[in-house]
């Protein structure tokens, strides 16, 4: 990737997780101030150069007026490993934090929000396909620019196995009946997501941008070229 247009303050809620560990780290060395919110005993979890910002992503009052000076909000909060028998998690975890980020980023004069949700419509994970639907619902009705990312299989470390089904997915992509569906619940990499969430927060959105599987794979070719 080239180097960053402009320094900027990006305020992350789940930047201890999976994908925001990578994010926070590639954000700093490219010059970015990063804020990150953490519960207690899950600081350690962040990078260096990351400020710590305390307080419970379910209950926006907690870091409300923590988020400035930032102008960009990642959410990245939410259950990990979806399973259809965690429906009551998806809208414990999911859905309630993401209204606790749009209420903090409304009240910090939030000039855009990234969020990451998943490839729709899908066959299967109905319930966590839906939660995260409505999630996009309020997002939207928030008026807030934004970027919303639909991966389907986000493939790193300890999230390997899906691997093995790449032979499916190329012969799915090619048959007339299934190429559209494939393509939409393709598999990216955690490199592919952490560079265009970069690419996202240094070009952020007018209104509500939507990038897909392809999108996702698009311009990360584009950004390695």
């Amino acid at each position: 990737m080239s180097q960053a247009k402009k320094q900027g303050c990006v305020f992350i809620s789940g930047g201890t997780g999976y994908m925001g560990r990578t994010l926070i780290r590639t954000l700093i060395e490219r010059g970015h101030e990063v804020r990150a919110l953490a519960r207690p005993k899950s600081e350690k979890k962040l990078p260096p150069g990351c400020a710590l910002v305390p307080g419970n992503a379910l209950d926006g009052a907690s870091f409300a007026d923590k988020v400035r000076p930032a102008d960009t909000l990642v959410h990245l909060v939410g259950v990990s490993h979806p399973a259809p028998w965690k429906e009551k998690e998806f809208r414990a975890i999911d859905l309630a934090s993401v209204c606790a980020s749009l209420a903090a980023a409304e009240s910090a004069g939030i000039r855009h929000f990234v969020y990451v949700s998943v490839a729709q419509p899908a066959p299967v994970l109905k319930a966590y396909v839906q939660v995260r639907g409505e999630c996009e619902a309020l997002i939207r009705a928030s008026g807030l620019n934004t970027s919303i990312l639909r991966p389907w299989y986000v493939l790193g470390p300890g999230h390997r196995w899906p691997y093995a089904l790449m032979p499916f997915y190329w012969l799915l992509e090619r048959l007339p009946a299934t190429r559209d569906t494939a393509r939409r619940l393709g598999l990216v990499t955690l490199d592919q997501m952490r560079d265009v969430l970069v690419w996202a927060i240094e070009n952020p959105a007018q209104g509500v941008r939507i990038l897909t599987v392809n999108e996702i794979r698009r311009i990360s070719r584009c950004l390695m070229a």
